[in-house]
C-alpha cells in the first residue's frame, strides 16, 4: 500500500505542462464551455435546420471522431505530444470557421463542422493524457491529471454560463458566441503548441525495461463503457427523471448540475490523491461500488413521496458524484500505469474509444432503461456497474499491480 502524495501547487502546474499550457487547457474549456451545449441551438435557430437533422450531424460528428483515434494513437507513439494537443485545437478552429460559412438550410455543411469538431474533441484527452505522462510520473502525474480534469470542468462551466446569458440575444449573439469559441481555441493551440513537448518512446521503454507488448485491457476497456454512463447522469439521467417521472421544478436538474461542477472542480485533486494510498485498480473497483450504491439510492429516492423525492434524488447525486470524481481519478491513471512507453499513445487512444463508446450510447441506454420504470434504470445500472468493477479486480497486469 502506497503512502497519501503530497502535492504543492507550483508541483502540480509542473507536472501539468507548466503555465503556458495550463492557460491553454483553461482557454480551451472556456471555449468548448461556449459552443458545445449549444451547438444544437445553432444548428436550429442560426442553420434553420430541423431537430432530428441536427441532433443526427452532431452524432455523426463524434462517432467519425472516435474512428480518427487509432491514428492519433499512432501518432502519439512517433513522440508527438505538445504538437497533438495543439492539433485538437487547431481542428476545433476549422470546425468552428466552417460554422460561421454554413449557410442557412445546408445540413451537410453543419455535418461537417460537427465533424472536424468531434474530431478535436474526441482526440484532446488521449493527448493531453499523453503530454502529462511524459513530463510526470507516479503519483505526481495522477494528480496532475486530476488537476487537469477540474480545470477543464470549471472552465467549461464558466463557459456555458457566459453563453447562457448570451442567448438573450438571439441569432447575432450566437454567431458572435461562435467567433469567439474559434478565436479562444486558436489562442489555445499557440499556448499548447508553444510549450514544443516532444518524447521519445523508444528511449524510455528500453531505460524502464518495458519494451514488451501492452498489457491485455479488455476487462478495462470493456467495464470502462459502463463507467462512463455516470458522466451522463446528472445531464441525462436526473434531469429526466426529476421532471418527467417526479413533475418536479427544472430547478432541481439545474441544483445537481452546478452541484456536480461545484464538486468536481473542488475535489477532484485532494480525492485522487487522498485515494493514492491504495492501488490504482483498487480505487477504480471502489469507485464501480460507490457508484452502483448511489444508483441504488436513486431508486430508494425516486419511491418517497412527491415532496421529498426531489430533494432525496439531489442528495443522492452528490454520492454519485463522488463515484465519478473518484473513477475520473483512477481510470485514465491506470491505463497510464499500465502501458509501456513505446505504447503510451495507442493504450489511451483505445481507452478514449471506449469512453467514447459509452458517451455515445449512454443517451439511447439510459433514455430505454427509464421507459420501464426506476427499477429497470437504477437497478440496471448499478447491476452492470457492479459487474464491471467485478471484471475490473479480476483482470490481471502481466505481475504488477499498479
Amino acid at each position: 500500500m502506497a503512502t497519501t502524495t503530497k502535492i504543492r501547487p507550483h508541483a502540480l502546474v509542473r507536472a501539468s505542462g507548466g503555465p503556458r499550457y495550463a492557460v491553454a487547457l483553461a482557454v480551451d474549456a472556456l471555449g468548448t464551455g461556449m459552443l458545445r451545449p449549444f451547438l444544437l441551438l445553432y444548428g436550429v435557430m442560426v442553420l434553420k435546420l430541423s431537430a432530428p437533422a441536427t441532433g443526427l450531424a452532431m452524432t455523426g460528428g463524434v462517432v467519425l471522431g472516435l474512428v480518427c483515434m487509432p491514428a492519433v494513437g499512432r501518432w502519439l507513439d512517433r513522440g508527438a505530444r505538445s504538437t497533438v494537443v495543439a492539433a485538437s485545437m487547431l481542428v476545433r478552429v476549422l470546425g468552428v470557421a466552417l460554422l460561421l460559412a454554413t449557410p442557412a438550410g445546408h445540413a451537410w455543411a453543419f455535418a461537417a463542422a460537427a465533424l472536424f469538431l468531434g474530431i478535436g474533441n474526441q482526440a484532446w484527452p488521449a493527448a493531453h493524457a499523453a503530454l502529462v505522462a511524459t513530463v510526470a510520473h507516479g503519483r505526481e502525474r495522477d494528480a496532475a491529471l486530476a488537476a487537469g480534469r477540474a480545470l477543464r470542468n470549471a472552465g467549461l462551466g464558466a463557459g456555458a454560463l457566459l453563453a447562457t446569458v448570451c442567448l438573450t440575444g438571439g441569432t447575432p449573439a450566437l454567431r458572435a458566441l461562435a467567433v469567439v469559441t474559434g478565436l479562444a481555441y486558436l489562442a489555445a493551440a499557440a499556448l499548447a503548441w508553444s510549450v514544443r513537448l516532444r518524447a521519445h518512446p523508444a528511449a524510455d521503454a528500453a531505460a524502464e525495461g518495458t519494451d514488451g507488448p501492452a498489457p491485455r485491457m479488455r476487462a478495462l476497456l470493456a467495464a470502462n463503457v459502463v463507467y462512463v454512463f455516470c458522466l451522463n447522469v446528472p445531464e441525462i439521467a436526473l434531469p429526466l427523471v426529476l421532471v418527467t417521472q417526479l413533475h418536479a421544478s427544472p430547478v432541481w436538474p439545474a441544483a445537481v448540475f452546478v452541484a456536480n461542477t461545484v464538486l468536481v472542480v473542488t475535489l477532484q485533486v485532494p480525492v485522487t490523491v487522498l485515494m493514492s494510498r491504495f492501488p490504482r485498480r483498487t480505487v477504480l473497483v471502489i469507485a464501480g461500488v460507490v457508484l452502483a450504491a448511489s444508483y441504488l439510492g436513486f431508486l430508494a429516492a425516486a419511491s418517497l413521496g412527491r415532496g421529498w423525492a426531489a430533494p432525496a434524488v439531489v442528495a443522492v447525486s452528490v454520492v454519485c458524484t463522488l463515484g465519478e470524481i473518484i473513477y475520473a481519478g483512477s481510470a485514465t491513471a491506470l491505463v497510464t500505469a499500465l502501458a509501456p512507453a513505446a505504447v503510451l499513445g495507442r493504450a489511451l487512444a483505445r481507452f478514449q474509444l471506449s469512453t467514447g463508446f459509452g458517451l455515445a450510447v449512454s443517451p439511447a441506454a439510459i433514455t430505454g432503461l427509464a421507459s420501464r420504470g426506476p427499477a429497470a434504470l437504477w437497478g440496471g445500472l448499478a447491476a452492470a456497474t457492479l459487474l464491471s468493477a467485478a471484471a475490473v479486480a479480476a483482470e490481471k497486469d502481466r505481475g504488477r499491480w499498479p
